[in-house]
């Protein structure tokens, strides 16, 4: 290599300060991420050593809100697969010899799978949204420190029924409408079975389902296979955390709350049947924990009378006999005047419709209302943090979904959690990693939402609901030792913490 290069030899520190200073220098964000995705294609090492010194600085940049820019133009900008498995619907013989060839040579632990129905808040992209997968799983090395060569993007190419990608002559998927009939169980059943037999115990991530296919994939290999849906446990569990951090800083109990959630589709439901399940591990009957709780959504609140119920809103509809006026139920403001909840979470997509009647209304009946507008990006967000500062007077716990700066209000900063699932997910997956866990479990699934009441200063004005990202180990040993507590590790462990350190990579060149 003698003149073919200049001559100064960097250490990794220095080449991960060049590439910042560059990153500093692309001012669009879609612009910064494309610059770091060039870095992850030729140097992963490099990639990955950088982006863990800066985390909470380029999670955003890498994943989510700037990963859904990158998912639209994914077959325009296309230039290198990024050892991803591409599955087609129309080939289902093909998935057995997909896997092989695209883990070759490699000891697979972790596969994030999309069929990219649902895409955060943009919806459904095709095979375009194979990046939500390479992003998913670039956080898991980043925040967790899963080893890059161990991980497997996948993405189900069902065809699509988004108009403009069947129009456009660059499209890569299968330009055809989804297919959601027995074909498509058929084909997700080939594909777990043929990733289990090809990578035995390998912890299967779903991502971005449609909600007509979420819930019942996950329930179908929940109790046999160690899986995950990020949409439906994912968004609970951090969900959960932020809220139990908002009763830790408040004094309140969870138990005495009135939940309502805005949005009742995959995300939303499968928050409103986390935080249920907790309540009843809080000593509330399943009755007791169920009237607690009132789902709206684009027709209002949602009564059980109603017949496009979905199986996972069903449990919670209410009765029309508990309201006087249950026809005037049409919106949410009405819903929240009539029902007065302490908490109200959105996922509904419906940008600026947490209105400031609705705040001020949740601040008259509750001195700390937990407002937690969670849709994404940005532009489709139910509220600014600013603005819900300023019309609870500083009293609002809050979480967003998408980064947001501190707010000063009355001389106080307040600083805004962001219920980014990263801070959760990549722990959960490496602990469960770690001892070779059977199963997730609902166990293990609330060890790590109890994590962040640990790290939050309640005495502090301004303080956030939930904890740095930095954090994600204290999520991987609480996780590991509750699988090992259920005896549920395939793994012999006698000591977690360095069960989970074994798993660890470090990002670093090796001789």
């Amino acid at each position: 290599m003698t003149g073919l290069l200049p001559p100064a030899v960097e250490t990794i520190d220095q080449q991960a300060d060049r590439v910042y200073a560059q990153y500093k220098s692309e001012h669009p964000g879609i612009e910064k991420r494309r610059y770091l995705m060039e870095i992850f294609n030729d140097n992963r090492t490099l990639f990955f050593h950088a982006f863990r010194k800066h985390v909470a600085e380029w999670m955003p940049v890498v994943y989510d809100p700037v990963i859904a820019e990158s998912i639209e133009t994914y077959s325009d900008k296309y230039v290198k697969p990024q050892y991803a498995a591409f599955l087609s619907i129309d080939h289902p013989e093909e998935i057995e010899e997909t896997l092989k060839k695209a883990a070759e040579g490699r000891k697979i632990k972790l596969i994030v799978v999309t069929d990219a129905e649902a895409i955060l808040g943009i919806g459904d992209w095709g095979v375009n949204g194979v990046d939500i997968s390479i992003g998913k799983l670039m956080v898991y090395t980043a925040a967790a420190g899963l080893d890059p060569s161990t991980v497997l993007p996948v993405v189900l190419d069902c065809g699509t029924d988004r108009k403009e990608l069947l129009d456009d002559p660059m499209y890569l998927g299968n330009s055809h409408p989804r297919v959601r009939n027995a074909s498509y169980d058929a084909f997700v059943d080939r594909f777990v079975k043929a990733v289990e037999n090809e990578f035995p115990g390998v912890y299967l991530h779903f991502e971005d389902f449609g909600r007509e296919h979420a819930a019942e994939i996950l329930e179908k290999y929940i109790n046999d296979y160690p899986v995950f849906n990020d949409d439906r446990q994912g968004t609970g569990i951090i969900t959960l955390a932020g809220l139990i951090g908002a009763m830790h800083i408040s004094g309140k109990n969870l138990t005495d709350q009135v939940y309502m959630c805005f949005g009742a589709g995959t995300a939303g439901c499968g928050i409103v049947t986390r935080i249920w399940r907790e309540m009843m591990d809080e000593g509330l009957s399943e009755e007791e924990a169920r009237s607690r709780f009132y789902m709206v959504d684009k027709q209002g609140l949602l009564f059980d009378d109603m017949d496009d119920l979905t199986p996972e809103q069903k449990p919670f509809a209410r009765k029309r006999s508990e309201f006087e006026h249950p026809e005037a139920l049409t919106t949410l403001e009405a819903a929240v005047e009539a029902i007065h909840p302490t908490i109200l979470v959105g996922t509904s997509t419906a940008p600026g419709t947490f209105t400031e009647k609705i705040v001020r209304g949740m601040a008259s009946w509750c001195d700390r209302p937990m407002i937690f507008p969670l849709s994404n990006p940005t532009e489709l967000a139910e509220a600014t943090a600013q603005h819900l500062i300023e019309w609870s007077d500083g009293r609002a716990l809050i979480a967003t979904g998408i980064p947001a700066d501190p707010v000063n209000y009355k001389g106080v900063t307040y600083k805004i959690g962001q219920a980014n699932n990263a801070l959760i997910y990549p722990g959960l997956g490496l602990g469960s990693i770690a001892v070779g866990a059977s199963r997730v479990s609902r166990e293990m699934i609330s060890a790590a939402a109890h994590v962040p009441i640990h790290f939050i200063h309640p005495e502090q004005p301004g303080e956030a609901v939930f904890p740095p990202v930095s954090l994600i180990c204290e999520f991987t040993k609480a996780v590991a030792a509750c699988a090992v507590k259920q005896g549920l590790n395939r793994i012999p462990v006698t000591d977690v913490k360095k069960a989970v350190e074994d798993v660890m990579w470090d990002a670093k060149y090796t001789k």
